[in-house]
């Protein structure tokens, strides 16, 4: 990772059972590791069977990596787990200003206050 590469959070939500597959295709793209946490997905409508309301159970990754990567890894995503496949990924990024507790390089404050 380059010292002066922007940092992004990269969130990827997916049905649920493929999280292993999609961080295996991260690290092909250069992150290093990512975050899985088991989430519920609710929408527009509402299945039901019997009166027990059904839920589609996902999974939501977070991986922090530089911007390059991230670009990487959303085209990789789209391509072979995206929207039209049975993981139905969608993701997006948001930019990093400071990050504590990870090893990675991260760019040198300037010191200016945004």
């Amino acid at each position: 990772m380059k010292n002066n590469a922007k940092m992004k959070a990269l969130f990827i939500i997916i049905n649920a059972g493929y999280a292993d597959e999609l961080v295996n295709l991260l690290r092909e793209t250069g992150a290093r590791g990512a975050t899985i946490l088991n989430s519920r997905g609710e929408g527009l409508q509402h299945e039901s069977f019997m009166g027990i309301t059904i839920d589609s159970e996902k999974e939501l990754i977070l991986s922090v990596v530089d911007e390059d990567t991230a670009e990487k890894a959303m085209s990789i995503i789209k391509e072979k787990m995206g929207i039209q496949t049975p993981v139905r990924g969608t993701c997006f990024t948001m930019p990093i200003d400071k990050l504590v507790g990870i090893n990675i390089s991260f760019p040198e404050s300037t010191g200016k206050e945004d």
